[in-house]
């Protein structure tokens, strides 16, 4: 029997998030070294780990399709801090939707024609892990290339506001008083 967790919190050991459909649990979370089961669907995932790390879903989407023009299939920064990239595999509307984390794609295959049944492509993780998709080799290159520009994009957003105010950390609330 499976250990079923109740949620889950995205780290940088997180690989893949697989839509499960299951009675126990909807989502099969592919880790470097482990697999889990939660009961929580991949898309609440996200939209949790966004709302940690200090933003909402939403808004780190607008914010790629502003600065990408991408308004399909959209790639989440989901902790740009911790350089934490993931997109969807399709539309996050529609089910299955997996999600799969950048830093940890080392290759995606193509299936010959004549070994293809409803798997099309192989994604092989930096780890040795590889994973089968539904999806074509073609659709997830497409959406790796606009996860990496998303991932430049706002990086150099990032590094620009950081230049503008490099000594301006604070170390307590204190310090963003102004004085009486």
């Amino acid at each position: 029997m499976k250990k079923v967790q109740k949620d889950y919190k995205i780290t940088k050991q997180t690989m893949a998030l697989l839509t499960a459909c299951q009675m126990e649990y909807e989502t099969v979370v592919i880790e470097r070294n482990r697999q889990l089961y939660i009961k929580r669907p991949p898309l609440q995932l996200i939209k949790n780990a966004c709302l940690n790390a200090g933003s909402s879903y939403d808004g780190r989407r607008s914010a790629v399709i502003y600065h990408t023009g991408s308004k399909k299939k959209v790639p989440i920064p989901v902790s740009p801090e911790n350089n934490i990239f993931a997109f969807p595999t399709c539309s996050p509307d529609t089910l299955p939707c997996n999600w799969i984390f950048l830093e940890h794609i080392f290759d995606i295959k193509s299936i010959p024609k004549k070994e293809k049944n409803s798997i099309q492509s192989i994604i092989v993780f930096h780890n040795g892990v590889q994973l089968q998709m539904k999806e074509s080799k073609r659709v997830l290159e497409k959406q790796f290339q606009r996860t990496v520009f998303a991932n430049i994009k706002l990086s150099s957003h990032m590094k620009a506001a950081q230049d503008i105010a490099p000594d301006h950390s604070f170390d307590s609330p204190d310090e963003l008083t102004p004085p009486s």
